[in-house]
């Protein structure tokens, strides 16, 4: 099963991958279904389950399902437009998708956040339905949002299995484990940004590619120079202050002193993540890396390369997200990215392991360096809950994104201190987030019924 970069990275709106851009995503797929189908819908009916219920309205799911149902994507997002939909519904209890007659869809009795067991295939399931001018139900599908922005349907999920996964992929360099990783950069002599780049290549020409890298970067820079400018309060109400801009000023005047002692450097990395994730928080636009609860990691690691590593280059940030995104591709395939499924070693966590991997193939990492700097990046977040206070990606989310980012660079650091032979490898520690996750109680897994979330005040 091949994951390009662009699918590890997507552009998107947030504040969450899972409960914002998927609902978007699912409910702009069943609009695509019923234009094709031979129903006449008159309405619409959605249902939450699992995690997109308990903590749906602190991530915007519910303005997420609206929105999707009325044509919007998360890649061609504009804010304006949405707020303006969103006023039109609230007036006429009325969505106008592309392509479609009026569908009756009243937020109130049509959009149901079920408390009940989850659905069977993933944490995060929905049930969309098309109906009658009756209210019968004319078409019906159940979508999952299972991480990074990923949606399939009940069917696409359960051919997902073992024989799907053994069956042969279609690109040069097909590892599926990081020990295949090593094996055929060892084999072939290249790079793994190399061999990743050899697989884009089989749906991508390189001008399409370096465009596409280009925007991806072009985008995260974008986002993170708007949270270091912005200031104010985070809506949702637990009244979170933004941070980033005050902390990146404090910072610029106190540059070139003689006195500013050396640790300094992680405010930077915070101050970068955080304002990441201040966007994010805010429902702003950012990148997938591989969620959105987890966007500021791997920006803010560049960010630092570029600003603060002497020899950085903007001109090799391309062969940094081809190297992490190998990496998230491992991770995603035989674990998960959901914060709701194994908690946020699997958002911030992977986002580290993918960042540190990044930056030691930039700073002239082999291959066996730069699968050490993922694990251990990796296995230094196992365990690590998913307890958002009120539902909202906001605390511990947004510090936890500056923590993450520290994590990566001093994990890239170790790995590049030794010749990359250590005791855990990659594999080992995927597959223990893998189990963690399993075992994990779902109080701690994007619920909001466990962790801070029930030891803060959040009134």
């Amino acid at each position: 099963m091949f994951l390009s970069v662009f699918d590890i990275f997507k552009v998107g709106v947030g504040p969450s991958s899972s409960h914002t851009m998927g609902p978007m995503v699912a409910g702009a797929r069943f609009l695509a279904a019923l234009r094709s189908s031979p129903f006449e819908a008159r309405g619409l009916r959605a249902r939450l389950y699992g995690s997109l219920a308990f903590t749906g309205k602190g991530h915007a799911t519910d303005r997420a399902t609206i929105l999707g149902l009325a044509g919007f994507e998360p890649e061609s997002y504009k804010a304006a437009a949405a707020e303006t939909a969103l006023a039109a519904n609230r007036a006429t209890h009325l969505l106008t998708p592309p392509g479609l007659a009026p569908l009756v869809f009243d937020p109130e009795r049509d959009l149901v956040f079920d408390f009940g067991p989850a659905l069977a295939g993933h944490a995060n399931g929905m049930v969309i339905e098309a109906l009658d001018a009756e209210g019968d139900v004319l078409l019906q599908e159940t979508y999952y949002s299972i991480g990074g922005g990923f949606v399939r349907t009940a069917a696409e999920l359960a051919a997902v299995d073992a024989k799907t996964l053994a069956e042969p992929s279609p690109v040069p360099f097909p590892f599926r484990t990081a020990e295949e990783m090593l094996t055929m950069a060892q084999a072939s002599g290249l790079t793994i940004a190399q061999m990743k780049r050899r697989n884009e290549r089989r749906f991508r020409d390189e001008a399409a590619i370096d465009a596409g890298l280009g925007r991806i970067w072009s985008v995260m820079a974008e986002c993170l120079a708007r949270g270091l400018a912005t200031e104010g309060i985070l809506p949702g109400g637990l009244k979170v202050k933004r941070r980033a801009k005050a902390i990146h000023e404090a910072l610029l005047a106190e540059r070139g002193l003689n006195l500013a002692p050396p640790h300094t450097v992680n405010d930077w990395i915070s101050c970068y993540a955080m304002a990441v994730n201040e966007e994010n928080a805010a429902g702003g636009q950012v990148v997938t890396a591989p969620t959105n609860g987890a966007a500021g990691v791997v920006p803010a690691v560049i960010r630092y390369w570029l600003d603060h590593v002497p020899g950085a280059t903007a001109a090799r940030v391309g062969e940094f997200l081809l190297t992490a995104a190998a990496v998230g591709g491992l991770i995603k395939t035989n674990a998960s990215i959901s914060g709701a499924e194994c908690g946020c070693q699997a958002e911030v966590g992977s986002a580290a392991a993918m960042a540190a991997a990044g930056l030691a193939a930039v700073l002239g990492g082999s291959p066996e360096q730069i699968e050490n700097a993922a694990e251990i990046a990796l296995e230094h977040h196992l365990g690590m809950t998913c307890d958002p206070v009120k539902g909202l990606v906001q605390v511990p989310c947004i510090e936890r994104n500056g923590l993450g980012a520290i994590k990566a660079i001093s994990a890239a650091s170790l790995a590049l201190r030794g010749d990359g032979t250590h005791l855990v490898p990659l594999d080992a520690a995927i597959e223990t987030m893998r189990q963690t996750g399993r075992d994990m109680h779902e109080h701690y897994k994007e619920t909001s019924l466990g962790g801070l979330a029930v030891n803060v005040p959040n009134c």
